[in-house]
């Protein structure tokens, strides 16, 4: 039996992206074998298929950082997953294809009650805003946020845990993008016509409680300039390149000796170090969406063969929220 999966033959477009075949083996002792369900488009596939990112991986390979499937077969090993259990993992790299290999302590419990290609967004999107905001910022009501970055998948993700939290937000999208932050009560600000800076100023003389960026860049400074004493910025785009991250760490390092009450945080994956608060966040925000409290903004669904397609709509500049990946039968 073959199965097919997605590879990056080269660095570049989305067009580099070719569909090839692959024997579908048994699962080795601590393996799960997973039939993919549902697979995130997301901006560390982008990064990473142009090679900018500290840790490229080697071409070619399978992107993919986030999937939602079921337990097709197991190892004679694997006590922690059943043949037919519905499991998401954090894969990074593998999540463009048809099935994937894992081994059982890579895997996560998912109620099976869920939409594939809504719980998928859980996975990282969801996650990163979650633990940014309460384990990083940790956030209290009527805390002034700003978004920077707020019509993406992650920043969707911001405007409606940020509403669960009660806090007042600010986000930065184009115009085209503002009807989404105002539905979730967020005040827009245009970077294409307006300063930020001043806008917040303005707004908030006293100055803001927390500030969460994912575009990096002089975005780090401008958004450090309007926090309060006190305040804390929440760095976690990716500094695309290894020479990026050595910069951006010595701009966290400075940033925190200024005597001036203002805090640098830097949000990185770290699951492979330390699962536990991974684990009890992701079932909190599992719970979240089985009760009808988040609902993830999912701007297109492509068939997991078209992932060409996705990427490039998702580098389109296009996209309200998310784009998801998915198996043709779902």
């Amino acid at each position: 039996m073959r199965y097919k999966s997605i590879i990056v033959t080269r660095k570049g477009p989305p067009d580099v992206l070719q569909v090839i075949e692959n024997d579908l083996r048994p699962p080795s002792a601590s393996e799960a074998r997973i039939k993919i369900l549902a697979t995130l488009v997301c901006g560390p596939d982008v990064t990473s298929r142009y090679g900018r990112t500290p840790f490229a991986p080697k071409v070619p390979f399978v992107p993919g950082y986030a999937i939602i499937g079921v337990v097709d077969a197991i190892g004679p090993d694997v006590t922690k997953a059943a043949v037919g259990d519905r499991v998401a993992a954090m894969t990074v790299y593998g999540g463009y294809a048809e099935y994937i290999f894992l081994d059982q302590k890579e895997l996560i419990p998912v109620p099976a009650t869920l939409d594939p290609a809504e719980a998928v967004t859980l996975i990282l999107n969801y996650m990163v805003a979650y633990q940014t905001l309460h384990r990083a910022a940790k956030v209290k009501a009527g805390y002034k946020v700003l978004i920077i970055g707020a019509s993406g998948g992650v920043g969707t993700a911001f405007l409606q845990l940020g509403k669960l939290a009660n806090l007042s937000m600010y986000g930065i999208a184009s115009a085209s993008k503002h009807s989404v932050l105002t539905e979730h009560g967020a005040t827009p600000i245009d970077y294409h016509t307006q300063d930020f800076v001043e806008v917040i100023r303005r707004a908030e003389p006293g100055g803001l409680d927390a500030v969460f960026d994912g575009m990096g860049g002089d975005y780090l400074e401008r958004g450090f300039s309007l926090l309060r004493r006190g305040g804390t910025l929440v760095e976690y785009g990716n500094p695309l390149g290894f020479s990026g991250l050595l910069l951006l760490l010595a701009k966290v390092i400075l940033f925190n000796v200024l005597p001036n009450g203002k805090t640098v945080k830097l949000y990185g994956n770290s699951f492979r170090f330390n699962r536990r608060p991974f684990l009890k966040d992701w079932a909190t925000l599992f719970k979240l969406l089985e009760e009808g409290r988040i609902k993830p903004v999912i701007m297109k669904k492509f068939p997991i063969l078209e992932a060409a397609k996705a990427n490039q709509l998702l580098e389109s500049g296009q996209v309200i929220g998310n784009v998801v990946l998915l198996a043709k039968d779902e």
